[in-house]
């Protein structure tokens, strides 16, 4: 009986690494491969794409006559309440990272086991900006207002919604500063899908540049910083 549970034992442990050596060699192959951006006819709104070294986030205008993000993100919902913030930051992400991991330290088995495998819910990040400054790791895309409305609906549909339409927000002391604060958000989180596959799609879903697939923001900052 022993020998049969570490026998099954080993078979798992030696297929996850199979996985995760397939899912390397695959983000390596298919982040190279890049969609091609549409033509674009106009630059009626811009917007960034931002990374903190793992993970991207989208750099919206908080208000422009297309979207006022601030009526379902309120700004009473961070701890510095500024009304004045110019730009609002959105990513996608597994809720047990953002909400019980605010650095890779706190990381636990636990949380990382139910990430890969999609065991955990999912939540949105929202950080309120007054500037935005463009480099290596934030980047400016216009967009015409058509793509703008596809980018709007993308992610107004990854936010979870009450009864009534409004996004449900998350009652935590888990902020990462003053101006964030969290909401529910739909999907599932997996190794195969993780923030930055969410990113890339929404890319994809506005008509910009962006990876045949990938985990890794990596993939898609090497389109954008060539």
């Amino acid at each position: 009986m022993i020998k049969r549970i570490f026998k099954i034992l080993v078979i798992g442990l030696l297929s996850i690494i199979a996985i995760v050596g397939l899912l390397f060699v695959a983000a390596f192959v298919l982040s190279r491969i890049e969609v091609k951006a549409e033509k674009q006819k106009a630059a009626d709104v811009s917007i960034y794409i931002m990374t903190n070294g793992d993970h991207i986030d989208f750099v919206l205008p908080t208000r422009n006559n297309q979207k006022d993000w601030s009526k379902e993100i309120k700004f009473e919902y961070t701890l510095e309440k500024d009304t004045t913030m110019q730009y609002l930051a959105l990513g996608w992400g597994d809720k047990g990272f953002y909400i019980d991991t605010p650095t890779w330290a706190q990381l636990k088995y636990s949380t990382a086991f139910k990430a890969m495998f999609g065991l955990n819910t999912t939540a949105m990040h929202a950080t309120y900006y007054k500037t935005i400054k463009e480099d290596k790791d934030c980047k400016k895309i216009n967009l015409s207002k058509a793509q703008y409305t596809r980018l709007i609906h993308f992610i107004d549909s990854s936010f979870q919604k009450d009864y009534k339409g409004h996004y449900k927000h998350i009652k935590t002391n888990a902020n990462y500063g003053q101006d964030d604060a969290f909401y529910e958000a739909v999907g599932k989180y997996t190794m195969f899908y993780t923030c930055n596959t969410w990113a890339n799609e929404g890319l994809k879903a506005c008509g910009q540049k962006a990876c045949l697939w990938t985990p890794f923001d990596t993939g898609v900052f090497n389109l954008y910083n060539k």
